[in-house]
């Protein structure tokens, strides 16, 4: 066996990414900070990207959903569901 202590290698290296991890959660803005500290041109434009992009999605909700309505009962079956055909002898 090698003399290399693995043990204490791992603790230094999970320690390390323990550590980096902790790091990168106080230093990181959450996204209300981040908008809160916008200059107000910046805002606006956030505020008209959103909105255009929930119309976006609105529309496409609107589009998909009623092609998602089942038209006929068999519709909403899957095709392995179908019963077997006879076979013909």
């Amino acid at each position: 066996m090698s003399n290399f202590p693995w043990i204490k290698f791992t603790g230094l290296t999970l320690g390390l990414m323990g550590f980096g991890y902790g790091l990168m959660k106080v230093t990181t803005p959450t996204e209300e900070q981040l908008y809160k500290e916008m200059a107000p041109d910046l805002k606006r434009k956030v505020d008209a990207s959103k909105a255009a992009r929930m119309a976006r999605s609105a529309e496409i909700k609107g589009t998909v959903q009623p092609q998602q309505q089942p038209t006929h009962s068999e519709a909403t079956q899957p095709v392995w569901a179908d019963p077997p055909t006879p076979k013909k002898t």
